[in-house]
């Protein structure tokens, strides 16, 4: 199974692209596993909401462009689904059962999602409402993934 996380932005903390590459070589002996960052579009710090929109649809467009068409999305978004670790298990338990080798997780930058993303994803995940930093999600992220593989293969991590 490949397994993508597509975000939005160059991660520059240390500590961030260290956990990360950490994950991503536990990962390493269950699926093949990517990790791939759009640029994100430079904006003034105020915006009205239309640049708002052109910033996330610039955004959106670099995502897509990474997305392949057979690619089961799942999109990271506050007003998505609640899923407990042992539910994100079992989605990609099934979706790997079901024939879908081609899972990619979409967290977008400091304004979310395009519309045009949102529509790609045929499955929205949500990690709570409070507003965590875009980068910090993408560890998260992998982490959870990591956690996930760990649950269906019935071994030690998970508690």
């Amino acid at each position: 199974m490949l397994v993508q996380v597509i975000g939005v932005g160059k991660l520059k903390e240390k500590y961030l692209v260290q956990g990360i590459a950490e994950y991503a070589k536990r990962l390493t002996p269950y699926v093949k596993f990517q990790v791939i960052e759009v640029p994100d579009e430079k904006a003034p710090e105020t915006m009205s909401e239309a640049e708002v929109r052109q910033v996330k649809e610039r955004e959106g467009e670099r995502i897509l462009a990474h997305v392949k068409g057979d690619a089961h999305v799942i999109a990271l978004a506050i007003g998505g689904q609640l899923w407990s670790s042992e539910e994100l298990s079992a989605e990609l338990d099934k979706l790997g059962t079901y024939g879908t080798s081609h899972v990619v997780f979409v967290i977008g930058g400091s304004h979310g999602l395009s519309d045009d993303v949102l529509r790609r994803a045929q499955q929205k995940l949500s990690f709570g409402r409070m507003t965590l930093p875009h980068q910090l999600m993408r560890l998260v992220m992998v982490e959870q993934i990591y956690r996930a593989v760990k649950i269906n293969r019935g071994e030690p991590y998970h508690k």
